[in-house]
């Protein structure tokens, strides 16, 4: 008896462990061998959370940009516009740091901080951002569509472009020369209609006096309110504006400011603002998110329903360029 249900017991083991086993390793054995890219280029990727330095693939490194800076949500042919400018972008940066190192990302091509170069997003970032079943659905769209663009990169009489982007630019995008004091052909005032269904189209942001007389180094709680009042006051005024309608300037307290010094110190949204005064707080009117030069991301994504592709958008928000393989 102890015999037969020991061969039982043997017999189950097989049946449970031993079989499944050679079952596997058999499909293993008859499928084919992973194809591994050769000659692809390689990016060094600094992660400015915690220091590290990552050498990761190119094409792997546009999906984690283009999953990081773009809604999953957005249509296919604004995913593949925005795999197109993170790729041209990442190659330039190659480009720069070959010829200089930059200290902001020290030993690498470029880095993670959206403020500086380009965001990215990891599978386990994105698996809490998306959940479990979502994470599958959105990462293989994503990947199609940086394979369906695989190399290609945007060019301006054949040199790599600096194919900047935003959120949305408010209704209509701004030239660099306006914002940034550098006139660049490919980089010009065009209309962004689509930007309307952003949801930060519009969107309001308030600091009480003394939190900006802190955050400016300025003094305006001890001046009457009516000198703050945007119409006819001295203590705050626009000094100049952009072509299309943007603050570039303004005088507060003593100082003055460029609008996008203005804009990284408090955090607004974007540089196309008004304000107002309430008791002790002031309150900014944005219009708008982000620097609003080159591609408008929700533009982009508008243009897409519309039935433009990836090329389309392109070539109307970086004006002049032609669309190459490297």
């Amino acid at each position: 008896m102890r015999k037969v249900m020991g061969i039982f017991i043997i017999l189950i083991f097989a049946a449970v462990i031993i079989v499944p086993a050679m079952i596997i390793e058999g499909i293993r054995l008859f499928q084919p061998p992973v194809q591994v890219q050769t000659g692809q280029q390689l990016v060094r990727v600094y992660f400015h959370q915690n220091g590290d330095i990552k050498i990761l693939p190119l094409e792997q490194y546009i999906t984690g940009v283009v999953a990081g800076e773009m809604p999953a949500n957005f249509e296919p042919e604004a995913l593949k516009a925005q795999a197109v400018a993170a790729r041209t972008y990442t190659l330039k940066k190659i480009e720069e740091a070959r010829n200089k190192p930059d200290d902001r990302h020290p030993g690498a091509d470029i880095c993670t901080d959206p403020a500086h170069c380009q965001a990215f997003a990891d599978d386990s970032l994105l698996r809490q951002r998306w959940g479990f079943f979502n994470f599958w659905r959105y990462k293989s769209k994503i990947q199609e569509a940086v394979r369906a663009t695989q190399g290609m990169v945007l060019t301006y009489q054949g040199k790599l472009i600096d194919p900047v982007y935003h959120a949305n630019s408010g209704g209509r995008t701004e030239s660099a020369a306006a914002v940034w004091g550098r006139d660049l052909p490919y980089l010009q005032s065009v209309p962004s209609p689509w930007d309307k269904e952003a949801p930060r189209y519009h969107d309001t942001i308030s600091f009480t006096l003394e939190e900006l007389d802190r955050k400016l180094g300025v003094n305006l709680t001890s001046v009457p309110a009516a000198a703050l009042a945007p119409s006819g006051g001295t203590a705050m005024k626009v000094l100049e504006k952009t072509p299309t309608g943007r603050v570039k300037t303004i005088k507060i307290g003593n100082k003055t400011f460029a609008a996008t010094e203005l804009r990284q110190l408090l955090g607004l949204p974007s540089t196309d603002f008004t304000w107002q005064v309430q008791g002790d707080r002031m309150i900014f009117n944005t219009t708008g998110y982000g620097h609003g030069v080159g591609m408008s991301q929700y533009g982009a994504d508008g243009m897409a329903r519309e039935g433009k592709n990836f090329a389309d958008i392109l070539t109307y928000y970086y004006r002049g360029v032609k669309i190459e393989s490297r």
